[in-house]
C-alpha cells in the first residue's frame, strides 16, 4: 500500500518549489503554468521512501479561483503538508485550506515554514510563533514546524525524515472497492482516452471490466501507468493513469468516478451530517442552493435539514442533499459546501447514508437522526444495524450494506454472522444476500400474525387458513422469499401451527354455538339416514328452516373433521362410504381391467348421475384414469 500527501497553502508560498527540492519534479506541467508562476491545477510527484515504499505528492493549487481543484486533490490524501512562507505568514488561502483539510476530514499533517533564506532570525522566530498560534484548536495544533529554503535546500532532510515517519503511521486503505475518482481526462495519441486520479482504495489490473459512473458506461483497463512507469496492477493510494478501451474524452467529465462493475451506485439524494465553519460569514439556510464538492466532483445540489430553518456557523445538523444529478459516494466520504456567492466555502461533512433507498425525512424519527449523527463514531457492528433499520422494511443486500458502512465484504460478513447468532440480523435471501433488521422483521411477523388472527376472526368455523392467503396479508410488494421466510420463522417459534396445507393461531379452536352443533348434527344425520342417496340441498335446508350460506361453513368443518366428502357442490359423501366405494372400484377393475358409468351403477346402486360424479372425483384423486368412456386402473393401461 501506497501513501498519498497533500500539499496545502496560500499562492506563492513555495508549495511547487519545495515538491521540486524534495523530489526534483516540477509539478508545474502546463506552459500557462510556468508563464503565470502558479498552479492551476492538480500537480503530482513522488519520492521513494527508506523502507521501499513510494509516496504519492499532490500539489494543490493556492490561488483562491481554484479552491475548487484543490477541495479534488485534498480528497485523495492521507495527510497534509501545510506550506506558509515566513516572509507573508498566515493568508487568507492557508486558512481556507486548512479549513477545507479539516472538512474533509484530514486529521495528520506537517508544517513546512518555506523561503526562510528570505528573512533574518528574528522575523523567523516571530514567524514560528505566529504559525503555531494559528494552528492552535485546529488538528495541526502541536504538530512540528519545519523551517525550510528550497533554494539553500536548509531544513530539507529533516523534513524528509518527518514526511517518512508520518507516512508510516498512516492507516491501510480498503481493498476490496477499486475506485478511482477522475481528476483529468486527456487523448493520447496512439493510445486514446486516459484517465488519470488518486486510486481510493482497491486494485485493479489490466483487462479488468470497469463502469464510469454516473453514465454507466463500461469500459475495459487497456493498460495502467502509476508516476510515469507502466504496470499491471492498481493498488490503493497510488496516483495513476487508466488507458480505457471504447470511450472518448467526452464521454468523461471530472469527477466521474471508474469503478467495477456494480461496486457503486448512483444516488440522487443523500444524508449528509453538515458542520457550518465558525469562521463562515453566514450560515445555510433550509432548501437552499449550494455547490456540493464530493471528491474531484462539483455539482450544484439544495440542502434540506431535519429540524431547523437556518444552520448557523459552528453548528452540526443533519441535512438531505438534493443533487442536480445523479453522484456515487460511500458511507464516511467527506463532501465540501460552498456558497453561490460569495464563492467561499462555508461548510463540509461526512455521508452517512448515499443511496436513495434512504426513507424520506418525515419517516426519519428523532431518535433515528440522534443514531445517524452518532454514527461516524459508532463501532461496526453499531454501524451496520442503524445502517440495517434505515434500509426499510425488505432490508438490503450485502453489496449495498457494503456501500453504506465502508466496510469490505468479508468483514461485513463476519460481523453479519456474530449479529444473526444473537439476533440482531436476519439473512432471508442467502442467493443474493438480502439482510434484514429486527425491527423490520418483527413488523412483518406481526402482520403476518394479524392477518391470521383476522381470518380467524372472520371464519371461526374454519380451521386455518392457506398459505396464499396470509401471504397476501402480508402486503402485495413484499417479496415472496422474504414473506416465506417469515412464516417458516413463525412456525419454528410456535407462533403458528402447520395443519396439513393449513396454518392457524396456536390458541384457535374450532367452537361451535349451541345452533351451530345442533345444525352439525342435523345434517350428518340427513346424510347417514340415506348414505348412497344424499339429500337434495334445497329440500333438506327448507325442512331445517336455514339457508345455504348458513350451511356452507357447517359442511366446510364437516370436511375438514373427515366426516364428509365433498364430491361437487351441493353433492357430498360420508367418508365411509367413499372408502367402500373406493374398494368396489379397486376391486373391479383389478378383476375386469375397465370400468363403465353402467358397470359402477351396478356395483353400488348409485344413480347414473351422481355415479359419473363420482367417478370423476376418483379421476382427481388418481384413482382412476379415464380413457374415452372407461375408466381404468390408475398405472395399468386398458
Amino acid at each position: 500500500m501506497s501513501v498519498i500527501m497533500g500539499t496545502a497553502g496560500h499562492i506563492d508560498h513555495g508549495k511547487t518549489s519545495l515538491i521540486r527540492a524534495l523530489t526534483g519534479i516540477d509539478c508545474d506541467r502546463l506552459g500557462e503554468e510556468k508563464r503565470r508562476g502558479i498552479t492551476i491545477e492538480l500537480g503530482f510527484a513522488y519520492v521513494d521512501l527508506p523502507g521501499g515504499e513510494r509516496m504519492g505528492i499532490v500539489d494543490m493549487p493556492g490561488h483562491e479561483r481554484f479552491v475548487r481543484t484543490m477541495v479534488a486533490g485534498a480528497s485523495g490524501i492521507d495527510f497534509v503538508l501545510l506550506v506558509i512562507s515566513a516572509d507573508e505568514g498566515v493568508m487568507p488561502q492557508t486558512r481556507e485550506h486548512l479549513e477545507i483539510c479539516t472538512l474533509l476530514g484530514v486529521k495528520h499533517g506537517l508544517v513546512a515554514l518555506t523561503k526562510i533564506d528570505m528573512v533574518d532570525e528574528e522575523m523567523l522566530e516571530l514567524a514560528t510563533e505566529d504559525v503555531k498560534d494559528f494552528l492552535k484548536g485546529t488538528f495541526l495544533e502541536g504538530a512540528p514546524v519545519f523551517p525550510v529554503s528550497s533554494v539553500t535546500g536548509q531544513g530539507l532532510d529533516a523534513l524528509r525524515s518527518a514526511i517518512a515517519q508520518e507516512s508510516r503511521r498512516q492507516p491501510r486503505r480498503r481493498s476490496d472497492l477499486f475506485r478511482l475518482p477522475v481528476d483529468r481526462v486527456f487523448s493520447l495519441k496512439g493510445h486514446g482516452t486516459v484517465v488519470t486520479g488518486t486510486l481510493v482504495s482497491g486494485s485493479a489490473m489490466c483487462g479488468d471490466e470497469v463502469e464510469l459512473l454516473p453514465s454507466g458506461r463500461l469500459s475495459h483497463i487497456r493498460s495502467i501507468q502509476s508516476h510515469g512507469e507502466g504496470q499491471e496492477k492498481a493498488e490503493a493510494g497510488h496516483r495513476i493513469s487508466l488507458n480505457l478501451h471504447g470511450l472518448a474524452v467526452e464521454d468523461i467529465s471530472r469527477g466521474d468516478v471508474v469503478t467495477h462493475v456494480g461496486a457503486m451506485k448512483n444516488s440522487k439524494r443523500w444524508i449528509v451530517e453538515l458542520t457550518c465553519l465558525e469562521s463562515a460569514a453566514r450560515g445555510l439556510r433550509h432548501r437552499g442552493e449550494i455547490h456540493f464538492h464530493h471528491s474531484a466532483r462539483e455539482l450544484a445540489a439544495r440542502l434540506y435539514f431535519y429540524d431547523r430553518d437556518y444552520l448557523e456557523p459552528g453548528e452540526t445538523a443533519l441535512v438531505e442533499a438534493h443533487f442536480s444529478e445523479p453522484v456515487a459516494g460511500i458511507f464516511a466520504d467527506r463532501c465540501i459546501i460552498r456558497a453561490f456567492s460569495p464563492l467561499r466555502t462555508v461548510a463540509g461533512g461526512s455521508i452517512l447514508y448515499p443511496l436513495d433507498s434512504a426513507p424520506r425525512r418525515s419517516h426519519i424519527s428523532e431518535e433515528m437522526r440522534a443514531r445517524l449523527l452518532a454514527l461516524p463514531d459508532a463501532d461496526e457492528e453499531t454501524r451496520i444495524a442503524v445502517q440495517m433499520e434505515l434500509a426499510g422494511r425488505f432490508g438490503v443486500t450485502l453489496a449495498d450494506l457494503s456501500i453504506l458502512t465502508d466496510l469490505g465484504r468479508k468483514q461485513l460478513e463476519k460481523h453479519l454472522q456474530a449479529m444473526s447468532g444473537k439476533g440482531g440480523a436476519f439473512c432471508w435471501d442467502k442467493d443474493v444476500k438480502c439482510w434484514i433488521s429486527p425491527v423490520w422483521l418483527d413488523r412483518l411477523l406481526e402482520r403476518a400474525l394479524a392477518a391470521t388472527e383476522a381470518f380467524h376472526k372472520k371464519n371461526p368455523l374454519e380451521h386455518g387458513m392457506a398459505k396464499g392467503v396470509i401471504l397476501a396479508g402480508m402486503g402485495a410488494a413484499v417479496p415472496p422469499k422474504l414473506a416465506h421466510y417469515a412464516l417458516e420463522k413463525l412456525v419454528r417459534a410456535g407462533r403458528l401451527v402447520v395443519e396439513g396445507e393449513l396454518l392457524r393461531l396456536p390458541e384457535h379452536k374450532v367452537s361451535l354455538a349451541d345452533d351451530q352443533q345442533a345444525l352439525k348434527e342435523a345434517l350428518l344425520k340427513a346424510h347417514q339416514a340415506s348414505p348412497l342417496m344424499p339429500p337434495n340441498h334445497t329440500e333438506l335446508f327448507s325442512e331445517l328452516g336455514i339457508t345455504a350460506r348458513q350451511a356452507q361453513p357447517i359442511f366446510k368443518l364437516l370436511v375438514t373433521d373427515g366426516a364428509l366428502v365433498k364430491i361437487k357442490e351441493d353433492l357430498y359423501y360420508l367418508s365411509s362410504v367413499m372408502e367402500e366405494l373406493r374398494q368396489k372400484v379397486r376391486d373391479f377393475l383389478l378383476t375386469h381391467a375397465e370400468i363403465t358409468p353402467g358397470d359402477f351403477r351396478d356395483i353400488s346402486s348409485i344413480s347414473r348421475k351422481n355415479g359419473i360424479a363420482l367417478l370423476e372425483h376418483f379421476d382427481k384423486e388418481q384413482l382412476t384414469m379415464r380413457v374415452g368412456d372407461k375408466r381404468v386402473l390408475r398405472g395399468r393401461s386398458a
